[in-house]
């Protein structure tokens, strides 16, 4: 007969309600699976692509319950809302507790698809084209 082993504990990493000095903001992003590592956690809050409550933070400010955490990564960005401070990265299951997932939806694909593109190695637009391309955006001086 084998003994039964310890179930490991489903708050691996959790800050304790009593600690309110909070965590290090690369060290939550990349603790709920936001980014893949802490050192590209770290670089692009360095770089501008983490902003907190609407303004740009370095790696080591304290991030707090409640906190709205805006991310830039691969062309998408993700608002979160931090609800559980953790230390160590979680699973994901795990990660999905820790934040409340604020990302507006994509637009539909057919309006991705009625956005003109210039094809690849044409150059800058000339000035016919950057005010046509303004018309269009609805950038009229007039």
């Amino acid at each position: 007969m084998t003994a039964a082993r310890p179930r490991r504990a489903t708050r691996l990493g959790a800050v304790s309600a009593g600690e309110s000095s909070g965590v290090r903001l690369d060290s939550w992003v990349w603790a709920v699976r936001l980014f893949k590592t802490r050192s590209l956690a770290a670089a692009a809050c360095r770089s501008g692509h983490v902003r907190v409550n609407g303004v740009s933070m370095k790696p080591a400010y304290s991030v707090r319950v409640g906190d709205e955490v805006r991310v830039r990564a691969g062309g998408v960005e993700r608002v979160v809302e931090v609800v559980r401070l953790v230390k160590k990265r979680v699973g994901a299951a795990e990660a999905v507790l820790c934040l409340i997932d604020r990302t507006p939806p994509p637009p539909p694909r057919e309006v991705l698809l009625a956005v003109p593109q210039r094809d690849r190695g044409t150059g800058r637009p000339t000035k016919r084209e950057r005010r046509e391309l303004d018309r269009l955006h609805g950038f009229n001086e007039d």
